[in-house]
């Protein structure tokens, strides 16, 4: 096998082409093992909606092929999910030739750690953020409103709502690399940590469903976890 670092340019833009083709297929196949379970995946991301819902009511379907293709959306953004360890180690892959020994030790247990880092992003959205935000929008509406969601809206706002907490949960390795790395200094950052602050909100409110509950649940996590990464990062000259 030829050593890594004389690989050309080209080389590794080719390497870099079959790992992104591994991840397609195997998100691919992980989608045609879910195929069977979409009813039962609907399900499981709709119930928390179903569950604060008046009795005897239901989502709708506006569109002539929602009710297939809705279904089948959640199916193909959950085969992502499950594939993102894959995508991870194909990172690695990629990545550790190029890396030292110790390098490899420190990088490794990183990845480990996003992975986990972004499930529980998704985990915690749909567990405590998705269902607090539904049971008072629901306990808000006015007796004269029925509540009757179209079910590729509530899609929308739930599968936004993951993967937003699913990234925003790796800012604690963000801020971890950046320090380690030396890319700016700890001081520095303690130094601009109000304006970060403030990014943090207007990052919420974009990348959230547009109300204050969801920008607010996001932006504060993610102050709480920059100021984790900030305790647990060390400049790589102290």
């Amino acid at each position: 096998m030829a050593d890594p670092n004389d690989m050309t340019f080209i080389g590794h833009l080719k390497e870099l082409r079959a790992r992104i083709i591994r991840m397609f297929l195997f998100a691919g196949f992980i989608l045609i093992c879910c195929l069977p379970f979409t009813n039962y995946i609907y399900a499981f991301v709709s119930s928390p909606l179903m569950e604060l819902m008046p009795p005897g009511s239901s989502m709708i379907a506006t569109e002539v092929a929602s009710p297939f293709l809705a279904p089948l959306r959640v199916t193909i953004y959950t085969a992502l999910l499950i594939s993102v360890p894959y995508f991870f180690i194909e990172l690695w892959g990629f990545v550790s030739p190029g890396l030292y020994k110790r390098e490899k030790a420190f990088v490794g247990p990183l990845i480990l750690s996003s992975v986990i880092l972004f499930y529980a992003g998704v985990i915690f959205a749909y567990f405590v953020v998705n269902p607090i935000i539904l049971s008072f929008f629901i306990s808000a509406a006015p007796d004269s409103i029925q509540v009757m969601t179209d079910i590729n809206k509530y899609l929308d706002f739930v599968l936004k709502l993951f993967f937003a907490f699913g990234f925003a949960f790796e800012i604690p390795i963000a801020t971890f690399l950046i320090i380690t790395t030396g890319l700016i200094s700890k001081d520095h950052i303690k130094s601009i940590r109000p304006y970060l602050i403030i990014s943090f909100f207007v990052i919420g409110m974009f990348l959230t469903p547009p109300d204050i509950f969801s920008q607010l649940f996001l932006a504060i996590p993610m102050w709480l976890l920059f100021e984790v990464g900030l305790l647990i990062s060390r400049d790589p000259k102290s």
